[in-house]
């Protein structure tokens, strides 16, 4: 098992809370790809996008390597292994929690059996609402002679408030 210390585990978690960053983890799974291909599908600014790679970076989750003027991105396993790591040791605590509940509800459930429940689809059993009338339905259209006077907005005309 890989011993990180809480900070690294901190730093990866951290870059994986971002969606954007998780998008650019799974394009780089078929390999290395260049920073402009990587940027390419995000609706952002290229110095935003670098931010993003910056925190991939320093987690260790990705390395960036320069040939000539193209910033070439590959993927580096490790600490997402370790976080993998970290995360299957809670997995086998509660999977053991759950199938501990599991059990103890199917042994409850056969002590003490629940009634069965009455058919809700039984005419007898369901009550008969009162059919609406007109006058309490609600008024959608407000281009209808009926409309109710709309209330004037509270936070007055729109623009300037000052006068000069």
């Amino acid at each position: 098992m890989v011993n990180l210390n809480d900070d690294t585990l901190d730093s990866v978690f951290s870059a994986l809370a971002d969606s954007t960053r998780r998008r650019v983890l799974a394009d780089l799974e078929n390999g290395a790809a260049s920073v402009s291909e990587l940027a390419r599908p995000h609706a952002m600014s290229l110095p935003a996008f670098l931010k993003h790679l910056r925190v991939l970076q320093d987690a260790g989750l990705i390395s960036r390597a320069k040939d000539g003027r193209v910033v070439s991105c590959t993927l580096s396993p490790e600490p997402m292994r370790a976080a993998s790591d970290w995360l299957a040791r809670y997995e086998k605590f509660w999977t053991g929690q759950l199938d501990s509940l599991a059990r103890y509800l199917y042994h409850d459930e056969e002590i003490h059996p629940c009634p069965p429940t009455p058919s809700r689809t039984s005419p007898a059993t369901t009550p008969q609402l009162p059919a609406a009338t007109p006058t309490l339905a609600p008024r959608l259209n407000s281009d209808s002679p009926d409309a109710s006077p709309r209330r004037p907005n509270a936070s007055g005309a729109r623009g300037p408030t000052r006068t000069r």
